[in-house]
């Protein structure tokens, strides 16, 4: 049996979408949405439910320190190296239930299906559910490929805290992780990272493209933004003695617009959290912070588009006699994917007849972690409405299938 006959019968690769439905069991809130957060007892209980899952498909399971889970498929030569795929099994807060596991349960059932097929591959290939990607309820992001990759030094799980004042350490350490005589989660062994993920954007849904072939993860730069002004009386200080924090901020967010929207696509800005002080309706703010996205697929555009929004900030802030203080959170560089893998999925795309495009990665995910180790590569299917991380984010059945059993043909064509 060729590889692309597995699409022929994709009916093989439903269990995708039981997977995904039965995951969202844990963790599921009553507005739809899905919670999962890291070392919770519903990220607890979904990771041990993927590891029975992984053991009934005969896969040989484990977890590393940090609770990153494996199911592995040995292949006959064990110099050559690995060939995994999985994605994230945390969630945002109320988020969807395909955003991470989506490409989890297909990396479980093309590897189930390739084994059942076509039996022991050449290369062994591996299926992972990373323990955490989304930092939603840890001030840090990619604690799963971080810790694979050594992009986060395990000291910081003493030092990072989540709203309730409890350190990562402590949570690992309820969650049964964390012990010294567990396997470190740093692999050396790894000789390619496939992710397949749903495209939290609308672009494949618009034009009619069934799979996204991805060019380059975006670079971000996120910072918190400190306007300071004079907290005074709301009724008694004339218009023209204030130094009005608030007005302030927003006139450098309605700057940033104006700025995002001249600089064109891809690039995007974003101001999502706002918090004022003294926020009280009869007090003029005295100190404001705002939060600052900016992402881009080039870094040179990256970094002269924020140094061009500092200044602009500068400007205003003085203008206003206000002060302000950046501060940089967040500095990723956009990392392209593996150019023989993209090249490989557009050549099967095109024999199997599926409208497919290359396109540029607005979300983070962990291949932009994992291309520092090993040659990796990301796929996407379509999102309704582009909507994500919401509890009316949607992928269809077919689409999700269709998803599994092309990922599933090209593990074959790497690893057999």
């Amino acid at each position: 049996m060729n590889s692309p006959h597995l699409l022929q019968d994709k009916s093989d690769f439903s269990e995708v979408v039981n997977l995904l439905d039965e995951l969202a069991g844990f963790g599921m809130e009553e507005d739809g949405g899905v919670t999962r957060l890291l070392y919770t007892k519903p990220w607890v209980e979904a990771q041990s439910f993927l590891a029975d899952k992984m053991r009934e498909a005969g896969l040989e399971v484990h977890f590393d320190r940090v609770g990153n889970l494996y199911g592995r498929l040995p292949g006959r030569d064990a110099d050559l190296p690995v060939i995994l795929t999985g994605s994230h099994i945390d969630t945002v807060r109320s988020g969807g239930k395909y955003d991470g596991a989506f490409g989890i349960a297909a990396g479980l059932t093309a590897l189930t299906q390739l084994k059942e097929k076509f039996g022991q591959p050449s290369r062994t290939l591996e299926v992972v559910a990373l323990c955490e990607e989304e930092g939603s309820r840890f001030p840090l992001t990619f604690w799963g490929s971080g810790s694979v990759t050594g992009f986060h030094d395990p000291a910081v799980a003493g030092k990072v805290r989540d709203e309730a004042g409890i350190s990562l350490r402590e949570a690992m350490l309820g969650a049964g992780f964390g012990l010294a005589e567990q396997q470190s989660p740093l692999r050396d062994d790894l000789g390619m990272y496939i992710e397949l993920h749903i495209e939290q954007g609308v672009a494949l849904e618009r034009m009619n493209k069934r799979i996204g072939i991805v060019e380059t993860i975006v670079g971000q730069h996120r910072y918190t933004v400190t306007v300071s002004g004079e907290r005074n009386h709301a009724g008694t200080t004339p218009m023209h003695m204030r130094s009005d924090a608030l007005a302030g901020a927003a006139e450098m967010i309605f700057r940033l617009e104006a700025m995002a929207g001249e600089a064109g696509d891809p690039l995007v800005a974003t101001v999502g959290k706002i918090a004022a002080s003294p926020n009280t309706s009869n007090v003029i703010p005295g100190e404001v912070s705002f939060t600052l996205d900016i992402r881009h697929d080039t870094k040179e555009e990256l970094t002269a588009f924020c140094s061009k929004v500092s200044t602009a900030f500068e400007q205003i802030a003085r203008k206003r006699g206000l002060g302000l203080d950046l501060q940089l959170q967040l500095e990723t560089e956009p990392v392209p994917m593996d150019s023989a893998i993209k090249e490989r999925l557009e050549s099967l795309c095109g024999e199997l007849k599926l409208p497919y495009r290359r396109m540029v990665s607005g979300a983070g995910h962990d291949a932009q972690l994992l291309a520092s180790l090993c040659p990796s590569a990301m796929l996407f299917v379509p999102s309704r409405g582009g909507i994500s991380h919401s509890p009316e984010e949607f992928t269809s059945p077919e689409h999700l299938t269709e998803g599994a059993a092309l990922l599933a043909v090209l593990l074959h064509q790497l690893a057999y």
